[in-house]
């Protein structure tokens, strides 16, 4: 059921916000993920500050984890060893406000008025609630955080309390090891969410505390990583504090006081985290070899300017990152807040990767997968290209466990983990993990792109060709040229996790084409003759699975070949991965996501238009959608092959993944990947872009529904900003040199004055249809028999 959709009275459509106006039982852990805020590096999640009134809270930075040995049940060479999982930080988020003597909650008080806000345009979480006391008073308590960018470890909180009357007021502000509080651990029953360790994790390295200052840290019983929290307090009524307690998982400040309706009491709580990343070699981010508390404690920052840095930092992102679409409210909003994910998981990433839920929760342990280059970096790459290189540079530092990793599975040149942290592979089930050999093309597709749309001559000369080479060596050394004179790549894993250890993946061969073809190109000391020859050779003569009875691109050799899947079943059997055996679905025609299709987006010049149209009739109607990396590729796909209906239908759904939760596990934190699918189902889809041609290249599908749609990119030095109308799009340069641009076949160079061209309404083709039978299980058991046996 929707969430946010389903109750405008609740959830009112504003343009610049998500705002809350009654609180309800249910969905607070959804909630919490929704109004989340984050800066890519530090994260908290939206959990309103009673204890009472959360369901899951917690705090995050990005990389800080623990670590434990995988125990298989029957082990063979070359599994992943190493399991690692990012932590709940302490958690600054924890108020305890009694008035008179009675605790104030949601869910036991009596709440006169409500409204929570996150502002979009300024990154500050406000909830507001005024309560109607058993003392007869009535007290409005207004709680505002946001998270630094300049200072990215920096938090600020403030909490006001402002009675009608005198009051007597008790408030604690506590910090919280959430990691080592006993919960339960939800993976079992799903395995998107994050598990929990059995032994304590977070061990006291320094606990202390006086006159509402705390320097605290701990270390990871494994990792051995360290945190370090500073947090000092201030309050407009200069009181000292009542106590002042410190424990390794509950340290809390208290102030007891009297209110009046004139003195409002306002606190405020400023934070700072810092990390120790290999604390046994000294290394502290930060730059010294000091206990993390000691790094946190200097660069402690008011809570004004904390918030100063927050809405600055979006001043700026806004200038060039916001996208509008004209005459659609709703989906404004949505696409809004989808952008501000965005920044929130990468602003202040550094050199790091993207989590699949940036800081917003522990979903998928924190890892990175393949999503950050195939998803994510088209957004960063266009709109903020210091950040892609920061994620390109950190796939680079992995390159010396790639190659370890490469030698285990007896292949040349670098393979990169499926999913990780620390540059190991951590994914125990293999014919989904490793067998995705695909994340090597990902990170060789990412770097070649941001290598044509930035320009950063040391980045492709240097670490850009090094990522190209070493990639293209694991592709020829895993892949053979069979007796047909083809060149193979056999025993793996594509996009689609339905269908798995497969011989010639099609989306397989198609990006290792790619990534041999990009690498061959390169003027570069470290590739021979008779290397280059070799990739040529493989990339000419891929193969690329093909029906021809059937016309289209099979997505592995063996795919056309397979059972028909039953599409009686009933929705409450989705997502499958939850209620069948692998093996039950690996032997069906049934995809978890776009695979052939996404082949056909990503390498976009090497597909007719008939062959992709009708890749994407056969596949489409195939596809679950169960990985909430499906929709905004079919959307894609769907604008470009001209089915307008289903682009806006399938953009829509990708729209309010999270907002809509509309698979259940956005409790979990935001869908990062997700929210990047949804910028380029705006830039890719309806505004056509195609990159990494000889210029950049715009076939527009708007939907007939909107008014117009507009945006900048950053490509090649300049500012273009793309603004389409219905019958036309309009290109202008704002800052930097002229660019050429190809509109729908035509060359043009787009300077200051807006170029506008006249763009012909494309025509929705009919679909075709394939020859299909009746559901598996509603197939006579006579029948089946009689057909095995007639011609």
């Amino acid at each position: 059921m929707a969430l946010i959709t389903s109750d405008r009275a609740r959830f009112p459509n504003d343009p610049w916000q998500l705002v809350e106006t009654v609180h309800l039982p249910g969905n607070a852990g959804t909630l919490e993920t929704l109004f989340s805020l984050g800066n890519g590096h530090l994260g908290i999640r939206g959990a309103h500050w009673a204890a009472a009134d959360a369901d899951l809270p917690g705090s995050f930075i990005n990389g800080f984890h623990e670590t434990w040995d995988i125990k298989h049940a029957e082990n063979a060479f070359g599994f992943a060893r190493t399991g690692q999982r990012i932590l709940y930080i302490p958690d600054v988020n924890n108020f305890t406000v009694i008035i008179d003597g009675e605790t104030l909650s949601l869910s036991e008080s009596t709440v006169l008025d409500y409204r929570r806000s996150v502002d979009f345009a300024t990154g500050i979480y406000e909830c507001r609630i005024t309560w109607e006391c058993r003392s007869g008073a009535t007290v409005t308590t207004t709680e505002r955080r946001a998270v630094g960018y300049q200072s990215r470890g920096t938090m600020g909180v403030t909490l006001e309390v402002a009675p009608d009357r005198d009051v007597y007021a008790d408030v604690t502000s506590s910090v919280i090891n959430r990691q080592d509080q006993p919960v339960e651990d939800h993976s079992t029953h799903d395995p998107r969410r994050a598990g929990r360790h059995a032994g304590r994790v977070l061990l006291p390295v320094r606990l202390d505390g006086g006159d509402g200052s705390l320097r605290l840290s701990w270390e990871a019983a494994e990792s051995r990583q360290r945190v370090g929290l500073a947090v000092d307090h201030w309050t407009s009524a200069e009181v000292q504090p009542f106590e002042t307690l410190v424990d390794q998982d509950d340290s809390s400040v208290r102030y007891v006081l009297a209110v009046s309706e004139d003195r409002p009491f306002r606190l405020e709580k400023s934070a700072s985290y810092a990390v120790a990343r290999a604390f046994r070699e000294g290394a502290v981010d930060g730059g010294s070899a000091q206990d993390p508390s000691e790094a946190a404690e200097s660069a402690l920052q008011p809570v004004s300017a904390i918030f100063a840095e927050s809405e600055a930092y979006y001043r700026d992102y806004w200038a060039t990152a916001d996208i509008v679409v004209g005459g659609q409210p709703e989906q404004q909003q949505a696409i809004r807040w989808n952008l501000f994910q965005l920044a929130q998981a990468t602003a202040r990433a550094d050199v790091a990767g993207i989590p699949a839920k940036g800081v917003s929760g522990s979903g998928y342990d924190g890892h990175y997968f393949w999503d950050q280059e195939v998803y994510l970096m088209p957004y960063l790459t266009y709109t903020n290209p210091d950040n892609a290189r920061q994620v390109l540079e950190f796939r680079h530092e992995m390159l010396p466990d790639a190659k370890v990793r490469a030698k285990e599975l007896s292949v040349d040149g670098a393979l990169f983990p499926w999913r990780t942290i620390n540059g190991l592979e951590a994914s125990a089930y293999y014919a989904a993990g490793t067998a995705q050999f695909h994340i090597a093309a990902a990170v060789a597709f990412a770097t070649n792109r941001y290598m044509w749309a930035s320009g950063d001559a040391d980045f492709n000369h240097g670490m850009g060709s090094e990522l190209l080479i070493e990639t293209a060596r694991m592709w020829v050394s895993l892949g053979f040229f069979g007796k047909d004179g083809l060149f193979h790549i056999h025993g793996v894993t594509g996009p689609d996790e339905y269908t798995a250890v497969v011989n010639d993946n099609l989306y397989t061969n198609v990006m290792a084409r790619f990534n041999l073809r990009a690498a061959a190109a390169l003027d570069h000391p470290g590739i021979d003759d008779a290397e280059r020859e070799l990739w040529e050779q493989a990339a000419n003569r891929m193969q690329l699975p093909y029906d021809e009875d059937l016309e289209v691109y099979s997505q592995d050799n063996d795919f056309m070949t397979l059972e028909p899947w039953d599409w009686s079943t009933p929705r409450s059997k989705y997502p499958l991965l939850l209620n069948y055996h692998p093996l039950v679905i690996y032997r069906h025609q049934v995809l978890k996501q776009a695979d052939t299709v996404l082949a056909m987006f990503l390498q976009w010049q090497d597909f007719t238009a008939e062959e992709k149209r009708r890749a994407f009739d056969f596949y489409d109607p195939i596809t679950t959608g169960d990985s909430t990396l499906s929709a905004c590729v079919q959307g894609i796909m769907a604008a470009e092959v001209g089915y307008g209906k289903a682009a806006l239908d399938h953009f829509t759904h990708a729209l309010f993944i999270d907002l809509d939760d509309t698979h259940g596990n956005t409790i979990d934190g935001v869908h990062i990947a997700s929210t990047g699918g949804v910028w380029s189902s705006l830039v890719s889809g309806f505004a056509g872009l195609r990159d990494q041609g000889e210029v950049p290249y715009f076939d527009p599908r708007l939907p007939v529904e909107w008014e117009g749609l507009s945006f900048h990119l950053k490509v090649q030095g300049r500012l273009l900003f793309v603004e389409l109308e219905q019958g036309s799009i309009g290109l202008s340069i704002r800052e930097g040199e002229p660019l050429d641009v190809n509109v729908r076949g035509d060359v043009l160079t787009v300077g200051s004055d807006v170029a506008r061209v006249p763009l012909a309404p494309v025509g929705a083709p009919e679909p075709t249809v394939f020859p299909s039978g009746l559901p598996t299980s509603s197939i006579p058991i006579v029948r089946a028999h009689t057909y095995a046996g007639q011609s």
